[in-house]
């Protein structure tokens, strides 16, 4: 029965750093609380206490760890493992709180500090954002690193291709390493102490978000380490409201970017057995934002998660203290760290309808285990690869960062194209003009190149996606990984301008993909300078000047091949021979991209139609984005009998009409024509349910502060409702019957307790 499990399912969780409170009580499965100071056993007793599976999780990168810092933990201070740019600051998360080298010592810290939760009852250990600044590696602590891994002297990141591509790799091999050590050494204590299993995860971002902010970090080694039993994808908001280029406009592009976000998670998992939750957040990091603007995006991002239907456990809200008893907008206030200041104008706590609406998703994501899923529309199954190189690669030195501006003007320029304090035109105008700029000066599109918008990656993917091309981020290491993981795609886009293969093997599967009938556009035009760095395409033996020569000759090609589209084998390779990033300068640009790969789709027998929406079914459950700019700025309308599950009353409606920019999740009684009783949709979790002919009983709890609402499919129409408590005392029930979809709306006060319902016809 949907919404009806077991919480060792672990569907669904959260995160918290506070105590519990009913407020904040959604009924998930499982709570994951942060932190390992001395206050945590307590916390995770009291989270027990309630019922709930409890998991840990802290900081591997950043956190209060003033006692390793200061000395107290190993009779050393460790300030000087801080994470140091090149003027030789350290680069700081909050006040007296660095990011760290991860050496052998921290290591060995997080693991015997973690053992404390192990013996407090935590079932599993999570390692929260294992991350290396792009703009760090000139401390002491990565020096010596250097040295101990290279076996040589270190090099300053900024003085040539080579030394950053090095240092880069290293500051992702030595999370890896953090990771493996502290995960071996959890699951033995945990095993030796207690004979128990204890999990372990990683709390990461996207592969691409961390390149998009120059972050260095583990996503596809970390699938090397057998100790690491799954992630948690951190996506959210924050992440994919972070702006990007297309078609000459920097813009934020939430869904469409959140889209692309899951997807890489999704990827990265993708036949390899390991747990994934997707994560959502329904305020977000920076407070300045009304609670319009957060419940928005909010669901921007819930809509672009239930699109990746592979994926179907959650966690559905980072700190829900911070949401539920959070007063918006405030000012952020940056001397005391991350946390917010004082209230701006307008500030309030959390609207009852957005707060009922948390709680009736949060029970809804519980139901995502749909084995029926399809996109609606007509396209081939399309990827873009992206590889854990990209990472590397995303600064120049010296020598090529060369315009007078540079890269951190170019980003301030980009940022303000975002305030629209002027008229739209105007703006337009400016943009136009910024990426004419851009396209005419060769310095200028190196900065570009390196700019926050990452628009090497946004170049390839932004065009399709906002023509309703559902396309994924391909992990590109996970081909050496299953000979088996490309065959579910038709269509497939790479470019090594942005990232490089570590191996010649991948070129290998590559060719016997196409072979069997796959489409490959290769897109690129050799100019990335960091094809140069020493690999195995062009040393020793090895002549080719980029990897794309070696892939064009394993498959027959000439080394620099015309632009245009080649048999080979049952399927096609194409070339289009241009630098990703200019793709984005363009309306026009934009469009001869999709026009080549609309010729490639069309040569392979791929029938491709241009969308302005997105549209998943997932079994009984319709999700829906319509996109701006795109290829019309139609309304589309979808007819039937659905259940709104995105209105605090679930109402039934039989025509659902959606703007650009709006979205939407349904529920299809079409689904259900032969069930006489079904759960539709709720806010509070239900424990137990049955149904006769004649009567249904139901026993529920949601989060105090709420009005619970319970839509239910049943074979009779409602005559009478009667409901108890926990403590046998009287709850109002209020109930509505919708003849239409034979169903009963029922909706009580909830006091956080649990509440037995009968209904009688």
């Amino acid at each position: 029965m949907a919404y009806i499990r077991n919480r060792t399912e672990l569907l669904t969780g959260c995160q918290e750093s506070k105590e519990w409170s009913p407020e904040i009580d959604l009924q998930y499965d499982f709570v994951i609380v942060y932190g390992i100071d001395d206050q945590m056993p307590e916390r995770i007793q009291k989270f027990r206490e309630k019922g709930y599976i409890v998991h840990v999780m802290t900081g591997c990168a950043w956190g209060e760890y003033q006692d390793y810092l200061n000395g107290k933990w190993d009779g050393r201070t460790h300030w000087d493992e801080s994470q140091t740019d090149r003027e030789g600051n350290p680069i700081l998360h909050g006040i007296e709180v660095p990011y760290l080298v991860p050496s052998v010592s921290f290591s060995n810290y997080l693991s015997k500090r973690l053992e404390a939760a192990i013996d407090a009852g935590a079932e599993a250990i999570h390692l929260e954002e294992p991350e290396f600044w792009d703009n760090g590696g000139y401390s002491e602590a990565f020096k010596q690193e250097y040295r101990l891994f290279y076996g040589e002297e270190w090099v300053a990141p900024h003085t040539s291709l080579e030394a950053r591509y090095r240092s880069s790799r290293l500051k992702v091999w030595l999370y890896r390493r953090l990771i493996s050590r502290v995960s071996e050494s959890v699951k033995e204590y945990g095993m030796k102490q207690y004979g128990k299993r204890i999990a372990f995860y990683v709390t990461t971002h996207s592969l691409i978000n961390y390149t998009q902010w120059k972050i260095l970090s583990p996503e596809a080694t970390l699938l090397d380490i057998p100790t690491v039993d799954g992630y948690i994808a951190q996506i959210w908001t924050g992440t994919s409201r972070t702006a990007n280029v297309y078609a000459g406009k920097y813009e934020e592009r939430t869904f469409e970017t959140a889209f692309l976000e899951y997807g890489a998670m999704q990827e990265l998992v993708r036949t390899t057995g390991r747990k994934m939750w997707f994560l959502h957040d329904p305020v977000e990091d920076f407070p300045e934002y009304t609670w319009e603007d957060f419940r928005s995006n909010y669901l921007k991002t819930v809509a672009a998660s239930l699109m990746h239907p592979e994926v179907y456990t959650y966690e559905v809200c980072p700190w829900p203290t911070r949401v539920f008893h959070g007063i918006y907008p405030k000012k952020m206030e940056l001397k005391s760290g991350m946390a917010p200041g004082e209230e701006m104008e307008g500030a309030k706590r959390i609207p009852q309808s957005y707060a009922s609406l948390l709680s009736a998703i949060t029970q809804l994501l519980g139901d995502m285990e749909q084995k029926e899923n399809k996109f609606v529309g007509t396209f081939p199954k399309t990827g873009i690869f992206i590889s854990d190189s990209a990472l590397y690669q995303r600064t120049f030195p010296d020598e090529f960062s060369s315009s007078k501006e540079g890269v951190e003007e170019l980003n301030s320029k980009l940022l303000s194209l975002l305030l629209k304090s002027e008229e739209q035109e105007i703006q337009a105008e400016k943009s136009r003009t910024l990426m004419r700029e851009i396209g005419c000066n060769k310095a200028r599109f190196y900065d570009y190149i390196a700019s926050a918008a990452f628009p090497q990656f946004f170049g390839l993917a932004m065009p399709l996606i906002k023509c309703g091309v559902p396309a994924r981020p391909v992990q590109l290491e996970n081909i050496k990984k299953d000979p088996d993981y490309l065959n579910m795609y038709q269509l497939l886009i790479l470019s090594y301008e942005y990232m490089k293969p570590n191996s010649p093997d991948f070129h290998f599967a590559l060719s016997e993909w196409v072979q069997n009938g796959g489409a490959l556009l290769y897109v690129g035009d050799g100019s990335d300078p960091y094809h140069g760095v020493p690999s195995w395409w062009n040393t020793g033996k090895k002549k080719d000047k980029t990897p794309a020569e070696h892939l064009f000759r394993s498959m027959g090609l000439p080394y620099s091949p015309c632009d245009g589209i080649y048999p080979y084998g049952k399927g096609y390779i194409a070339v289009y021979s241009v630098s990703p990033a200019s793709i984005t300068l363009s309306e026009k640009a934009a469009q001869q991209y999709r026009d080549r790969v609309h010729q490639l789709a069309a040569t392979a027998g791929y029938p491709f139609a241009d969308q302005n929406f997105f549209c998943m079914h997932r079994g009984p459950y319709r999700i829906v984005n319509v996109m701006k700019e795109s290829v019309s700025e139609a309304p589309l309308s979808l007819k039937g009998l659905y259940c709104d599950l995105l209105t605090t009353d679930f109402s039934i409606v039989t025509e659902k009409t959606l703007f650009p920019g709006e979205n939407s999740i349904l529920f299809d009684f079409s689904e259900i024509e032969k069930e006489k009783s079904k759960i539709i949709g709720t806010s509070a979790r239900i424990f137990s349910f049955s149904c006769t002919e004649r009567e249904a009983s139901l026993t529920a709890k949601a989060a105090g502060g709420i009005t619970a609402k319970i839509r239910i499919r049943l074979p009779f129409p409602v005559q009478n409702v009667k409901a108890t408590d926990d403590k046998d005392q009287n709850v109002d029930v209020c109930c509505k019957w919708d003849t239409q979809s034979r169903s009963a709306l029922l909706s009580y006060k909830s006091k956080n307790q649990i509440v037995k319902i009968r209904i009688l016809s």
